[in-house]
Parts: C-alpha cells; sequence; structure tokens
C-alpha cells in the first residue's frame, strides 16, 4: 500500500490519543511471564512487535516467526534459552541480516547451548532450552540496549543471579534504565556499582497489575508536524510527565526548535513559536529512535545541523543513515556522514523537480512516519509501503488526517 499526503489549505488544531509504548509493553509481557502472572497487562500496544511476543507467550509449538520485531528476537533469545525445550526464532530477511552474536554468546556464558540455523552471528537460532547459571559477563556498552535488557530480565532467575559489566561508551542508556525500573515493579531491584557495572541478585518476581502509558516516540513526529506549522496547536493525550521513556527527551530537543510543551489536564499541548536556530548540534546516544524525525524537521525547517551518536541506526529495520541521506537527496538535501555514528546538513539545498517526491520506507515504520509530515514543505508526498506504521503506530495515517492532512491510498 503506498499513500499520497497532500498537505491542507489550513491545518487543524487536534486533539491526538497516542499509542501507548510497545518498548514498555513487551518488556512487560516478558516480566508478566517470568513471574507467572494472573494479572492481564492493561492498554498493551496494539502494534506488530507487540502481537508478535503475545503469539509467541501463549503459543505451545516451537517454531516462532517473529517477522520484523527485533526487540522480540533479542527477549526471547534470552527468554526461550532458560525455558526447557527445543525452539526456533526466525524472522524476515532483514532480521536475518541484523547480528544478534553478542547476545548468543553471553547466554553461552551462562550455560544456554544455542545454534545457528544459517548464518553464524545471526538468526534464525536454535535454542535448547534449559536452567542457567549466573556469575559475571563483561559486556560493550555501545552495542545495542536491547541485549542488555534481555538479559537483565531473565537475570534474577539464572542460579546465582548476574553481574554484567559494560565496558567503553554505554549508548541508550534510557532504556537500560527503563528495563530496571519495570523489574523494580516485580519486586528486583538491581544496584549500579559504579557507572558500568549492573548487578542482579537471584530472586523471584512478584506478580502485580501493570497499565502501559502512551508512547513518546510516537509523539516525535507530532511534534514535527507543530515545527513545520508554526500557528497549529496539538493536544496529545496518554503522556507521563514523569516517564522512564528515554525518548521523553523529545520535548526538550524540540524546544531548542521552538516547540513550546505545556501539560494540561487534557493532555500534553504542543504549539511553535517559529522561532529557529541557526544550526543545531546533538548527540542521540540516549534517543536514538528519534534520530529521524529530527533530522527530516532539520531539512524542512532550513536549520543545518550535526548529530552524532547514531551508531545503532545501521542495525535497525534498515540502515537508517543510509536510508536518510538517500531519501533526503530527493528533496535536495545532500545529508554527509563518517559512515560510523554521525549525519550533517551544512544548509546548503538543491532544488528538484519532481513531484510528488516518492519516499521509499525499507519496511522501516520510522521512515514512513518522519518522512509523511515533509508534505507541509512541498505540498505532496508519496510514501511507499506505507502500511509499515502498523510495527509501531497502526492508527499513524488516520491520525494525522486529523491534522488537514489528505491521505489517499494509490
Amino acid at each position: 500500500m503506498d499513500i499520497l499526503v497532500k498537505a491542507p489549505e489550513k491545518y487543524t488544531n487536534c486533539t491526538i490519543k497516542l499509542p501507548t509504548s510497545k518498548s514498555i509493553s513487551n518488556r512487560l509481557l516478558l516480566l508478566n511471564a517470568l513471574s507467572y502472572s494472573p494479572y492481564e497487562i492493561k492498554n498493551l500496544s496494539d502494534s506488530d512487535d507487540t502481537k508478535v511476543m503475545l503469539e509467541v507467550l501463549n503459543s505451545n509449538g516451537n517454531v516462532f516467526d517473529i517477522g520484523a520485531a527485533g526487540t522480540s528476537m533479542r527477549f526471547l533469545t534470552a527468554f526461550l534459552s532458560k525455558v526447557v525445550g527445543e525452539w526456533v526464532l526466525t524472522g524476515s530477511e532483514r532480521m536475518k541480516q541484523r547480528p544478534i552474536g553478542v547476545l548468543v554468546d553471553a547466554l553461552r556464558q551462562l550455560g544456554a547451548k544455542i545454534e545457528y540455523d544459517e548464518k553464524e552471528g545471526y538468526p534464525p537460532l536454535r535454542i535448547f532450552g534449559s536452567a542457567l547459571k549466573g556469575g559475571d559477563i563483561t559486556l560493550p556498552g555501545n552495542i545495542s540496549s536491547q541485549y542488555i535488557s534481555a538479559l537483565l530480565m531473565i537475570a534474577p532467575q539464572v542460579e546465582n543471579g548476574l553481574t554484567i559489566h559494560l565496558e567503553g561508551e554505554i549508548i541508550s542508556r534510557p532504556y537500560i534504565d527503563l528495563t530496571l525500573n519495570l523489574m523494580e515493579e516485580y519486586g528486583v531491584k538491581a544496584i549500579w556499582q559504579g557507572e558500568r557495572t549492573i548487578i542482579i541478585p537471584e530472586a523471584n518476581y512478584r506478580p502485580k497489575p501493570m497499565s502501559v502509558e502512551a508512547d513518546w516516540s510516537a509523539a516525535s513526529y507530532w511534534y514535527e508536524i507543530a515545527a513545520l506549522n508554526p500557528g497549529i496547536e496539538i493536544t496529545l493525550q496518554g503522556l507521563d510527565k514523569n516517564s522512564p521513556q528515554g525518548d521523553s527527551a523529545v520535548k526538550d530537543i524540540f524546544k531548542r526548535l521552538g516547540l513550546n510543551s505545556k501539560f494540561t489536564k487534557k493532555g500534553l499541548i504542543i504549539n511553535s513559536e517559529g522561532k529557529l536556530p541557526e544550526n543545531f548540534n546533538y548527540d542521540f546516544v540516549n534517543q536514538p529512535d528519534l534520530a529521524q524525525t529530527v533530522v527530516v524537521t532539520c531539512c524542512m525547517l532550513n536549520v543545518p545541523f550535526s548529530f552524532t551518536g547514531l551508531q545503532t541506526l545501521k542495525i535497525k529495520e534498515t540502515d537508517r543513515i543510509n536510508a536518510l541521506i538517500t531519501e533526503l537527496a530527493k528533496f535536495g538535501y545532500k545529508l554527509s556522514t563518517n559512515d560510523k555514528d554521525t549525519l550533517e546538513w551544512n544548509g546548503v539545498k538543491e532544488e528538484v523537480s519532481n513531484s510528488p517526491v516518492s519516499v521509499d520506507t525499507y519496511k522501516d515504520h520510522r521512515m514512513a512516519m518522519a518522512f509523511a509530515p515533509a508534505a507541509s514543505v512541498f505540498k505532496t508526498v508519496l510514501i511507499k509501503d506505507a502500511g509499515v506504521v502498523s510495527k509501531s503506530y497502526p492508527a499513524y495515517w488516520q491520525d494525522i488526517a486529523l491534522a488537514g492532512f489528505e491521505i489517499s491510498e494509490i
């Protein structure tokens, strides 16, 4: 399904009920399973990733195709390693290109037996679940935080618990803290020893009723829409002012782009003053999932930028650094990179003649959602394979229509 997004002549103030957080939902599902909880989690995300987790955890089978759900692949690899039985975890072609060797090696140190069915270091995996023994393990801090979170959640249920030492720069630290926060809700308190060591005791999780808050990552697209349309007022419902989600930093990031954020009884109200910086520098090491939104926003506002901390973008649903470079070039913005963790734009824009500009999404939900608001500047934008938004925000197209965008399925 391709969608043509057309900007309205006049934008409409709107109130949006945001989707709930898939990051929290997937962690709670695993913690519920580990605690043998009798309680149903309220307000679970309706995203594809969360549906996959539910299907696997409720399945009577032993072969699981989790599609493009990266979080599910990492969390379930650790979970199934301690569940007695033989399990097969596979996924989409892109999933088979996403490395998982660091997590598998760590689990093997705990006694897990895991084999690669195809390419060494990548899914699909064949897991022979059994009791695991804890101890000390050392991991690089610049790996995906999902590897670390997967190990943290099973740690209380391995013999003698687990001590994790992180070496070098720690990226996406807020996601690690989110995991530890939710584990504490289930009665297990981990200890940070200094800045690089986490000690998790052997313990039993205590089940409790839990509910999922709205997704701050999803809020970022509304900040983008507000930034590109000064004067529009958007109310976002369901967000927690004191959220443990790292992407709640979106309100501070967009403040530098002239956005006001105000919590009221109706929700979080955002609008733009239209004041822009001469240039924008930021380190996304703790909020990599916000990078695409901010990159596209800055280009559309003609704000030169230099962004760092993007190393994990290369192993997401697609290589997001290259995808951004390729797609923004279609709009006349030529970005540069060091091929590791940076993206820059010098403020020079070339004229383009193609209308509408056609955006390839690379089976990446965040590419679709970050580029759709570009219609505010380019009048119409064609989003290819627009159904990918179901991975995290299934109602995205219906919701942006509430702001006045004309959405046509092609």
